[in-house]
C-alpha cells in the first residue's frame, strides 16, 4: 500500500511538471489610474483584461508549435502619471517580456509611446484613448478600440443646439484629453451660432472639490454645462452643481459613463437634459447578458465600454496569435486583421476590422435622459465612406435591433 501511495504520488508530481515543461506564459501588462479618484476608471479597464485572461486560461490557453501558453496579466498604478507609466512600461518589457503594455489615458500614452524599440524588444501598445492625436502620429505597434471623440463632439454640439441650448460653459477635465475635448467642442459649438462664455479646466484626476470653477461658471448663467472626466469625479460635478442650484442642461464627454453616474447619484433626475455617451449594457448584442452577468459575479460592478473593450481586444489578440502561431509583438500587431471581424454573438462588443494606424472598426453610443429615464442607445458607425459601406457593416452587426444603427460619417480632417 506504501508503494502505491509514492507511486501514486509520483505520478502526480511527473504530471504537473509535464504540464510546466509543456506550458510558458504569455505576459500583458497593464499601467493606469488603479489609486485616487480615477480608480475606478482603470479597474474597469483591468478587469476586462483579467476576465480575458482567465477565460482563455480556463479553456485550455493558446497553442505555438505544439506548446500551450497561459496568459497573465501584470499590472501598476501610475495614477495618470506620464512618467511612472513609463516607468511601469519599461518595467512590464524588460523584467517580463510582455509583448503588450494596455493604457488608458493619452497623456500617459504619449510617454509609453516614446520608448525605443527594436525587434528583440518590441511590444504592443493597447491605447484605449478617443483622442486620436495619439493615433495619428502612426505608431507602428499601436493598437486602439476606441472611436475619434470629433464623432461624439459633432453628434452632441447638434442636439444641444437643436435643444435651445445657447450659452455653454467648459468644466471639462484638463490635460491632453480634456483640452483637445474643450478646444473641438467649443469650435463645433461656436460653428452652430452657440456661445461659450466660458473655460474652466478642472483635473479630475486629482481634484475631488469642485465648488470654486463651478462657482465661476455658474455666475456666467449658462443654459449648459460641457464637463467630464473619469465617471467617479465627473459624478461629483453634478451632484455638486445640483446642489448649487444649476438645473440646466448637461452634456458629458465621452470618458465619463452615464449609467455608473446615474448609480452613484442615485438619482436619474440629476442627469435631466444629459447628452452623454450610452450605456454599452443596453445594447442587444447576443453575448452581452451573459457577459454581464459573470462579470458581476466576477468583480461585484457593473459592465463599462472599459471592462468590454478591454476584453474584446485580448480576446483578438489570442484570436491572431492561435491563428499565426506566433506571439511575437510585431506578428501579432502585423496579423491582428485575420481574426476580424468579430460580431456581438461572439464578444460583447462588435470590432468589423482594422485599419492600418491600429484603429479597430467599432461603433460608438449616445444617450440621453429626459423626463427622469434613459433614452434608448443610439448605435453609430462613423467610419464607413459611403452609404453603401454603411449598408454593409450594418448588416454585419448582430444586434436585435438593426433600427437603432444609423451612419454619421466622421468629420473630414485637414
Amino acid at each position: 500500500m506504501k508503494k502505491w501511495t509514492t507511486l501514486c504520488v509520483t505520478v502526480v508530481f511527473l504530471m504537473a511538471a509535464l504540464k510546466t515543461a509543456c506550458a510558458a506564459e504569455i505576459v500583458i501588462g497593464f499601467t493606469g489610474p488603479l489609486s485616487g479618484p480615477a480608480a475606478e476608471y482603470g479597474q474597469d479597464c483591468l478587469y476586462g483584461l483579467d476576465m480575458a485572461a482567465k477565460e482563455i486560461n480556463s479553456a485550455g490557453g493558446v497553442s505555438i508549435k505544439g506548446k500551450k501558453h497561459f496568459f497573465r496579466i501584470e499590472k501598476l498604478d501610475d495614477r495618470a502619471d506620464p512618467t511612472q507609466a513609463k516607468n511601469n512600461a519599461l518595467r512590464f518589457v524588460n523584467q517580463h517580456r510582455a509583448v503588450a503594455v494596455f493604457n488608458p489615458v493619452s497623456t500617459t500614452l504619449f510617454a509609453i509611446m516614446g520608448i525605443p524599440q527594436t525587434r528583440d524588444r518590441q511590444f504592443i501598445i493597447g491605447a484605449y484613448t478617443s483622442i486620436h492625436s495619439v493615433m495619428q502620429k502612426k505608431h507602428p505597434m499601436i493598437i486602439n478600440a476606441v472611436s475619434d471623440f470629433v464623432t461624439y463632439v459633432e453628434n452632441m454640439a447638434d442636439q444641444g443646439r437643436a435643444g435651445g441650448w445657447k450659452k455653454l460653459a467648459m468644466l471639462a477635465t484638463s490635460g491632453t484629453y480634456g483640452e483637445a475635448w474643450r478646444k473641438t467642442f467649443a469650435e463645433a459649438w461656436i460653428a452652430r451660432g452657440g456661445q461659450v462664455i466660458g473655460d474652466y479646466p478642472t483635473n479630475y484626476y486629482t481634484e475631488t472639490d469642485f465648488s470654486a470653477p463651478l462657482t465661476a461658471a455658474l455666475a456666467k448663467k449658462p443654459d449648459v454645462l460641457l464637463i467630464g472626466g473619469p465617471s467617479a469625479t465627473t459624478a461629483l460635478v453634478v451632484e455638486q452643481a445640483r446642489d448649487k442650484g444649476f438645473r440646466g442642461g448637461l452634456i458629458l464627454i465621452d470618458q465619463a459613463k452615464p449609467d455608473y453616474i446615474a448609480k452613484t447619484l442615485g438619482d436619474v433626475k440629476l442627469l435631466e437634459g444629459m447628452i452623454s455617451t450610452g450605456a454599452i449594457g443596453a445594447l442587444p448584442l447576443p453575448s452581452l447578458p451573459a457577459y454581464k452577468k459573470k462579470f458581476h459575479a466576477a468583480y461585484k460592478r457593473d459592465i463599462t465600454s472599459e471592462c468590454v473593450l478591454h476584453y474584446s481586444v485580448l480576446r483578438v489578440i489570442a484570436k491572431t496569435i492561435q491563428i499565426t502561431g506566433s506571439a511575437h509583438p510585431a506578428d501579432i500587431r502585423a496579423n491582428l486583421h485575420m481574426a476580424l471581424p468579430v460580431s456581438g454573438d461572439e464578444l460583447p462588443s462588435e470590432l468589423f476590422g482594422i485599419q492600418e494606424n491600429g484603429h479597430f472598426l467599432c461603433g460608438l453610443v449616445m444617450q440621453t435622459v429626459k423626463d427622469g429615464s434613459f433614452s434608448k442607445v443610439d448605435y453609430i458607425l462613423s467610419f464607413p465612406q459611403t452609404k453603401e459601406e454603411f449598408e454593409k457593416y450594418k448588416k454585419m452587426s448582430k444586434t436585435a435591433e438593426p433600427e437603432m444603427i444609423r451612419w454619421a460619417p466622421a468629420a473630414k480632417k485637414d
